[in-house]
């Protein structure tokens, strides 16, 4: 038996929502520590360009 559209739609809502509160509790949890580390990263990037 095929799941309807409204339920298969439901269900990535439902799994979107889990996904960006997990994300949003893990960047509460080290926000400083990620985005130096991502500065960090891109400049260690570009100056590895040169």
């Amino acid at each position: 038996m095929a799941e309807s559209d409204a339920e298969r739609r439901r269900r990535r809502a439902q799994f979107l929502r889990d996904l960006a509160e997990a994300r949003e509790l893990r960047d509460r949890v080290q926000p400083r520590r990620v985005k130096t580390a991502r500065l960090r990263h891109a400049m260690r990037m570009r100056t590895f360009r040169w």
